[in-house]
């Protein structure tokens, strides 16, 4: 049995997306996938704070609804029978923290990661926490984990111009040799070519081999309008039956008609936020890509800007917020996205899949 661990450097780095879609080219190589996520800290769907929950018993039908939506994700996504997802061992939170502080929660986890892990496949892939150093407390870090199982590190990185050198020879020195190397992610298109030439060449130099380099993609880092009413505790003026159009961008309307209309026409996928009694701002931001406005202040919008709305199939939502609340909350709710829509998740199949060298990845790993 095999174990390749796919850790990050920072939260939201594109592990989910990385790990969908080296399985699918994976399981196109016929080689047989397994997939666990030991640790827990968010999006947990009626797991109980207070226990760590049992590993699946070999043979027995996952209950999905106890199960994070990361694993409901990849099970559905890969097609993966029960048989092999191994449960979340362990919900990371503030009660699960002070319980292991104060002696309450002695469990060993090494061992229960050791009887979580042994599934049927080829290859079990274990998805890692927000960073190198999550679960360091309850002995579930990516180290300590590589370690006892004997897996191999894939690291995602998500770009940064200064940081993400340094993130990576750290994470280097931490894994040593358990690190079989690294996909770095979400990089502007128009530094892919700075990363191939430089970047890239000094990390194959010292000894951290990169199977893929990832441009940024919106779609990826969007969220729903849905999420957005959600988040905002926003009133739904109209087309409701579009609440499922994708948002990759926010602009916000506080300028003269003429220059937000420039500024618009270089957006796309927008959320507005713009004040309620802004008529010729939200007017204009319909004229252009946007997916919702948002007005702020709890202000009814005239009926002819409703009416065009409703011909554009352009959700209206109204909030009783300022727009400085108002977009804060957005900007939390961009850097929380989950792959959660099936159009995301084909996306990220197509993205990463492309773009690692999985062969080279297979020849690291000893498989295939």
């Amino acid at each position: 049995m095999k174990y390749l661990l796919v850790a990050s450097t920072e939260a939201c780095s594109g592990k989910s997306a990385t790990i969908l879609g080296i399985a699918d080219r994976l399981q196109e190589k016929g080689i047989k996938i397994a997939y666990t996520q030991p640790v827990v800290t968010r999006n947990v769907l009626d797991v109980p704070a207070a226990k760590a929950v049992a590993p699946l018993e070999q043979g027995k039908t996952a209950d999905l609804q106890k199960i994070d939506n990361d694993v409901q994700l990849m099970a559905q996504a890969l097609s993966l029978p029960p048989e092999r997802l191994g449960s979340p061992l362990l919900v990371l939170d503030t009660a699960r923290t002070i319980d292991r502080l104060t002696g309450v929660d002695r469990q060993d986890y090494a061992q229960l990661l050791r009887e979580n892990v042994q599934l049927p496949g080829d290859l079990v892939i274990l998805e890692g926490g927000t960073n190198l150093h999550e679960g360091s407390l309850f002995n579930l870090a990516t180290a300590q984990v590589a370690a006892d199982l004997d897996a191999g590190v894939l690291i995602v990185n998500r770009y940064h111009p200064v940081s993400s050198i340094d993130l990576l020879i750290s994470a280097q020195q931490q894994l040593g040799k358990r690190l079989l190397g690294c996909i770095i992610n979400d990089i502007p298109r128009d530094q892919v070519e700075t990363v191939q030439t430089t970047l890239v060449p000094y990390l194959e130099q010292s000894g951290i081999p990169v199977f893929g380099i990832v441009h940024r993609n919106g779609l990826l880092r969007s969220v729903t309008v849905k999420q957005l009413v959600q988040q905002l505790d926003a009133e739904v003026l109209c087309r409701p039956d579009r609440l499922d159009l994708m948002v990759e961008s926010l602009s916000i309307g506080a300028m003269n008609v003429n220059s937000a209309l420039e500024y618009f026409r270089r957006g796309n996928n927008m959320a507005v936020v713009t004040g309620g009694d802004r008529a010729d701002i939200q007017l204009a931001a319909l004229e252009t890509s946007t997916q919702c406005l948002i007005l702020t202040g709890h202000l009814a919008p005239q009926p002819f800007i409703v009416s065009r709305a409703e011909d554009l199939e352009i959700p209206i939502l109204s909030v009783d917020l300022d727009t400085l609340t108002t977009v804060e909350i957005i900007d939390r709710a961009f850097g929380q996205v989950r792959l959660q829509e099936t159009i995301k998740i084909n996306c990220a199949r197509e993205l990463f899949g492309n773009h690692c060298e999985i062969d080279r990845l297979i020849s690291s790993l000893g498989i295939g």
